[in-house]
């Protein structure tokens, strides 16, 4: 079977991926940083040399602390004051991930972070949707397809998680697919939003919760069985409820029931590199819980902050766990079943655009 074949750097720039944990502000072009701070007078960028200053980007992010991983938002946020600025960098966004053969992304970001300068948080979701409208018509004039979805983040440590998790409701069906808490995880349990949760519920709408990433498996089990989380952003701290001591892995009941309800895992092996999940790629629990069947994902976070992509992340993957084609499409089809589109529109990708390219790609 060609999928037990080891995939080439070239093969898997080419290889259909699909992303489901993806921050907008955490994705921009260094240059596009620079030009938007030149337009709007925004002087506090460290330097305005754009590979200067995406090293020092990643060499902030090296830092160990997600406290001060996110600090470096600072600087992205500033300049997403503007409806221009967003729909450049929403537009950038997807053109970039299709570039990387990215085929599904969702796309997340807070609305009230960037409200400071005057817009509304309707007037940001706007102007990200109408972004990433721009930037699927100008990939696919580039020859690649892809599909493009927002999620709308309430921020863990303000009051205003409920302006997005209406939003969420409001353009439904026009581009926004869930609903998401990020920012500081520790000090800032998921139930703070439980508020948020039950409205969303009560309207039949999809979320997902940053958890399991900062804080341990309390966090992880508020966001599954008090919040009703339908997928985990990171959970890669649910390995701390598997015990490795003996030949067969003993799960947790927290681990186990995670695993069997088929709750996706959106694990981001560099980003949590940065945050001193692991020391070194190998040593990351994504090859530990895809053996043990996990429903795992794989993801960027914040593609500039981590200098990463998803070609980079699967090449990691087949280079530190020697996971071959079936092992990158199995996480490709893992995320599109998680996904919040349509039963439909996923089966559609898996059967149409990935599981071909995957039979063709491995043949070669």
């Amino acid at each position: 079977m060609s999928l037990l074949n080891t995939p080439l750097q070239d093969q898997i720039k080419r290889l259909p991926k699909a992303l489901l944990h993806d921050h907008l502000d955490g994705g921009l072009r260094p240059q596009t940083l620079i030009e938007i701070a030149d337009r709007i007078g925004y002087k506090k960028l460290p330097t305005n040399d754009p590979i200067e200053l995406a090293k020092w980007f990643e060499d902030s992010c090296n830092s160990g602390s997600l406290v001060r991983y996110l600090e470096t938002f600072a600087h992205t946020i500033a300049v997403m004051q503007t409806r221009e600025g967003i729909i450049q960098v929403a537009r950038e966004s997807v053109i970039d991930l299709a570039r990387d053969g990215v085929v599904y992304a969702e796309v997340r970001g807070a609305p009230e972070l960037l409200t400071e300068q005057g817009l509304t948080s309707d007037q940001v979701v706007e102007a990200t949707l109408e972004g990433f409208k721009q930037g699927m018509s100008e990939a696919e004039r580039e020859g690649n397809r892809i599909r493009v979805e927002s999620l709308l983040c309430g921020m863990r440590q303000s009051n205003r998680s409920m302006e997005a998790a209406k939003a969420v409701v409001k353009y439904r069906g026009q581009g926004v697919v869930g609903f998401d808490i990020a920012g500081p995880e520790d000090g800032f349990p998921p139930t703070n939003q439980l508020q948020e949760f039950e409205f969303l519920k009560k309207e039949n709408a999809h979320f997902t919760i940053h958890a399991g990433e900062a804080f341990g498996l309390p966090s992880i089990w508020q966001a599954v069985q008090i919040c009703g989380a339908e997928r985990i952003g990171h959970g890669v701290r649910i390995v701390e409820d598997i015990d490795f001591s003996s030949k067969e892995p003993k799960l947790g009941l927290l681990s186990r029931y995670i695993r069997d309800r088929r709750i996706a895992l959106e694990l981001c092996p560099t980003s949590n590199l940065q945050t001193g999940i692991a020391k070194i790629y190998s040593d990351h629990p994504i090859g530990k819980l895809a053996k043990l069947k996990f429903h795992v994902t794989l993801n960027t976070d914040n593609r500039l902050m981590s200098n990463t992509s998803m070609s980079h992340e699967m090449q990691e993957c087949v280079k530190s766990f020697g996971w071959n084609f079936a092992d990158l499409q199995a996480v490709t089809v893992n995320a599109l079943e998680s996904s919040f589109i349509d039963h439909e529109d996923k089966l559609e990708i898996i059967e149409k655009t990935v599981k071909p390219a995957y039979s063709k790609i491995s043949a070669e």
